[in-house]
């Protein structure tokens, strides 16, 4: 098995000058050329299998994306924002910049630098003063919203003043230094329940639960993008988010589970989305091949994506759930990204819409978030090879 090169895929899309069974081909030799030989240790995760799809299906993959990504740019408003209401912002805008960045652009750079420069500055003008990304008001559903709005859009700037050597870059660290004090203040809140310690939920407490999982990755990728960036984020910081995530590993079930407590709601189950998250938590600090992520890496085989916007549990989402998981299993490798990617691959591509878009979530709950949003979120689930983003690269 190839591990994915860091071919300079923005020079593709910005020219066209090769197609994307020509840059997998390029890849692949550049990776036989340099490694003869399999990882031998039992940490590291296992190289990545190129030859699982077709060379006119990886052209279908980047198909799929250009039509996806022209649907994104179709709906970016003149204020930069990308279309969504103001309970789902700036994090839809942030889910579609990084969309475009997934694919091999980078900020200032090719044929979406405009496109990129105006999502990332509405992000930053949303900011408030005392750090927060998100928008506050008296709609209730930012309650449940902004915490991931800020730990999304935190994201997206960590990664973006990484990739960036633009003149942004004061901006860019005036913001993201402001966001990681709002997360550190929000981290270190005092919760009810010692289990909790080192997570994230919402802004004010609703059931037994004042962490989950979901929230928590978002906000340790903001921490560990922030770092590998350079900012100062002390490691006990991470340290205590990554006590959360273990605590949240149910042996009953051999997978991650949304929250600690169960509740009314039921909310001690496991989603694609924590799943996902709780394995992109730990391969982040280098656990690849730890049982707990081996285990979630079987519940996500055992639990597929085959029929389109439709999850098992009432509380799982789809599209949110095949962003994490796909992200996921590129990380742990091996059998399970070889049985996991064509399979979900075919069902995303078959259900693209002709307008390149996907279809809103099917859960009740979150199609007011529209269709930018799940397109945003199955660019990213189909661009794990490209390693475009620093944050999932191996």
């Amino acid at each position: 098995m190839m591990s994915v090169c860091r071919f300079p895929l923005r020079v593709w899309f910005a020219s066209r000058p090769l197609s994307t069974s020509v840059v997998l081909a390029i890849c692949m030799l550049q990776s036989a050329l340099a490694n003869d030989q399999e990882l031998t240790d039992d940490d590291a995760a296992p190289r990545i299998n190129m030859d699982i799809l077709k060379p006119e299906q990886w052209d279908e993959i980047d198909t799929a994306i250009d039509r996806g990504l022209q649907f994104l740019i179709q709906h970016q408003r003149r204020d930069g924002a990308f279309e969504a209401n103001d309970p789902g912002q700036p994090a839809i805008t942030s889910l579609a910049v990084m969309a475009i960045l997934s694919s091999g652009e980078e900020p200032g750079q090719g044929p979406y630098a405009n496109q990129l420069k105006r999502g990332i500055d509405y992000a930053i003008n949303v900011q408030q003063a005392d750090g927060l990304l998100a928008f506050r008001g008296a709609d209730p559903v930012l309650n449940l919203t902004t915490l991931y709005n800020h730990g999304i859009t935190g994201l997206m700037l960590g990664e973006v003043y990484g990739m960036s050597g633009t003149g942004d870059q004061d901006k860019l660290r005036t913001a993201v230094n402001k966001a990681l004090k709002y997360s550190r203040r929000m981290q270190t809140q005092a919760k009810r329940s010692p289990g909790d310690k080192g997570g994230w939920r919402y802004l004010r407490r609703i059931g037994p639960n004042d962490s989950d999982l979901s929230a928590t990755s978002w906000q340790l990728m903001f921490y560990r993008s922030a770092m590998n960036a350079g900012f100062d984020v002390p490691v006990e910081y991470i340290q205590e988010a990554m006590g959360y995530v273990h605590r949240n590993f149910d042996e009953n079930v051999n997978a991650f589970v949304y929250a600690q407590q169960p509740g009314k709601d039921r909310e001690r189950y496991p989603s694609g989305g924590s799943v996902g998250g709780g394995i992109i938590a730990l391969a982040m600090a280098g656990e690849h091949r730890s049982p707990s992520v081996l285990q979630s890496a079987d519940w996500i085989l055992a639990h597929p994506f085959d029929d389109y916007n439709r999850r098992e549990h009432p509380e799982d989402r789809y599209h949110y759930s095949a962003y994490y998981c796909s992200q996921a299993m590129y990380q742990v490798g091996g059998h399970h990204w070889e049985r996991f990617y064509p399979d979900f691959v075919r069902v995303l591509l078959d259900n693209q819409n002709p307008d390149g878009s996907w279809d809103p979530e099917s859960n009740p709950n979150d199609r007011y978030a529209g269709n930018v949003y799940t397109t945003a979120l199955v660019v990213l689930a189909l661009t794990p090879p490209f390693q475009g983003l620093p944050i999932y690269q191996r």
